[in-house]
């Protein structure tokens, strides 16, 4: 019972973090309680202090604050309703034009649940601002401060559609995108390069019984809480390994994890508590995923509708030094907690799948243009000269500048082009390569 409740909060806690409303729900919130604490702070000598300090300020008359907060209320809800009409067009545009699958990236982006949460924070406060006001035979009784501030914020909100307007016609250009995207993989890449050298176990454990975790239904895998089943395995001194890899389609029916050892019923469903699902393709942490979105949109570019190659070349070079960081990387992932005997391995694409796979994707439209054919073979001859966690990578990039050779042969007519990518496939090919111990 536990066990599923902790795998149900964690996908939860993954849902809400990554939707757009995260951000907005959590500013409104703060003004709806900055309103009452403002309202609960109003008092005659606050009022009084205003009007002495600076009488300008201060609305005195009660129909005047409800005519001013009514219009920022109607002026603000309809600046709303502009602003992402205008982000749907844009992201329309963009699924078109680069790919579908950016469109997650884009809609949740904090900037725009920041613009997002402040106009509908404004609209709330005002509201609860505009029904507390109370005609009087004083006419300095009304909630001056408070009135003030909701001004003052209808104000912010006009400076955050201008911030607005200049961030999502920055953040729609494509370069942008990518560079997001770029940074979003390496920072995630750097960081298992540091736990790999953190953590260097070697991979001498074998599963003796192999005792099988099946999946009961169709589900994303989404991760697991690394350090909280390393605690478990420890206490029940059993050895786990997954067999999906992040972000894996899990079928029904299929192998979740296996065991070396026999467990309950109930042991089984603890492991299997830290197991994170998802019912959506996230990308978060995944750098894998954003290898394919970076693919995706180098290969929409080179279609025969958009035939942008200038975009796909870019695709290309971030590629490039992305998998130069996934070199120094093991196709395994270990963990193990603290000098524990007992360890888990992670499924990981492995080095070779990876490469295959998104040159496959590229080798489909790009094998009669010789400019991609070109950017393809020297990234390849790139990866050649940089460190390696293991020489077999080298086999691998070898393996795809043969493939490639073999597609712009049978498909590019001109035999000066053909004879020009002939000569920089096989000049120093071997010769360039820097072989470096993995340090």
């Amino acid at each position: 019972m536990l066990t599923n409740l902790r795998s149900r909060v964690q996908s939860i806690y993954l849902s809400i973090i990554s939707s757009i409303a995260f951000y907005p729900a959590l500013l409104s919130i703060f003004f709806f309680l900055l309103s009452l604490v403002m309202l609960s702070l109003e008092t005659s000598e606050i009022t009084n202090f205003l009007i002495d300090r600076a009488n300008f300020l201060v609305i005195s008359d009660a129909d005047t604050a409800r005519s001013i907060l009514g219009t920022l209320i109607g002026g603000i809800l309809s600046l709303m309703v502009f602003s992402f009409s205008m982000v749907m067009i844009l992201l329309n545009q963009a699924s078109s034009n680069f790919s579908p699958r950016l469109l997650p990236g884009l809609i949740s982006d904090k900037s725009n649940q920041l613009v997002l949460g402040i106009y509908l924070g404004t609209i709330i406060y005002n509201i609860i601002v505009l029904i507390s006001i109370v005609s009087d035979s004083d006419k300095y009784t009304i909630n001056g401060l408070s009135i003030l501030i909701g001004i003052v914020l209808g104000v912010v909100c006009l400076v955050m559609f201008v911030y607005f307007i200049h961030s999502i016609s920055i953040g729609i250009q494509i370069n942008n995108i990518l560079d997001k995207i770029y940074t979003q993989a390496t920072d995630r890449l750097k960081d298992l390069i540091e736990e790999q050298e953190e953590n260097k176990i070697e991979a001498s454990y074998t599963l003796g019984n192999y005792n099988t975790f099946i999946c009961s239904k169709a589900i994303y895998y989404q991760g697991l809480d690394v350090e909280g089943i390393l605690t478990a395995m420890f206490q029940l001194k059993v050895n786990v390994r997954l067999a999906p890899f992040k972000g894996k389609y899990v079928l029904p029916n299929t192998v979740i994890f296996t065991y070396d050892k026999e467990l309950t019923d109930e042991e089984v469903q603890r492991l299997n508590g830290y197991i994170i699902y998802s019912n959506s393709h996230q990308a978060a942490d995944n750098y894998v995923l954003r290898i394919k979105q970076i693919t995706e949109v180098g290969v929409k570019a080179m279609s025969p509708g958009i035939n942008d190659p200038g975009t796909a070349v870019m695709t290309v070079d971030y590629l490039t030094e992305i998998l130069a960081l996934r070199m120094q990387l093991n196709d395994r992932e270990i963990h193990s907690k603290g000098e524990s005997e007992y360890v888990i391995e992670l499924n990981t694409v492995n080095f070779g799948d990876l490469l295959y796979q998104m040159l496959a994707a590229y080798r489909q439209y790009c094998k009669h243009d010789i400019i991609l054919m070109e950017k393809l073979i020297l990234m390849l001859k790139y990866l050649l000269s940089q460190p390696a966690f293991d020489e077999d990578y080298y086999g691998h990039i070898s393996e795809q500048l043969e493939i490639i050779k073999q597609d712009y042969t049978a498909n590019i007519e001109n035999e000066t082009d053909r004879n020009m990518l002939d000569m920089l496939v096989e000049k120093d090919m071997f010769n360039n390569r820097k072989k470096k111990e993995h340090s």
